[in-house]
């Protein structure tokens, strides 16, 4: 029995330090996961993503409205 309850411990212990590491590097795992599903993504094209950076400056050239300029 005692091999037996050696594996058993063994394979607890494994699965608790997977989910510690899960737990403790989501964020980081999570963009890692992300980008590994875009990059195998056949439909997905980065020169399509607009940045959100540059989102108001879209949205004020496509309204018309002149930017604020310093006077001086």
């Amino acid at each position: 029995m005692g091999p037996v309850t050696t594996a058993v411990i063994a394979i607890a212990a494994v699965a608790l330090g997977w989910c510690t590491i899960e737990i403790a590097c989501k964020p980081c795992l999570e963009k890692g996961r992300e980008a590994i599903d875009r990059g195998l993504n056949p439909d997905y094209d980065s020169d399509e993503q607009s940045t959100t950076a540059a989102a108001p400056l879209i949205a004020e050239a496509s309204s018309g409205a002149e930017p604020a300029t310093k006077s001086g």
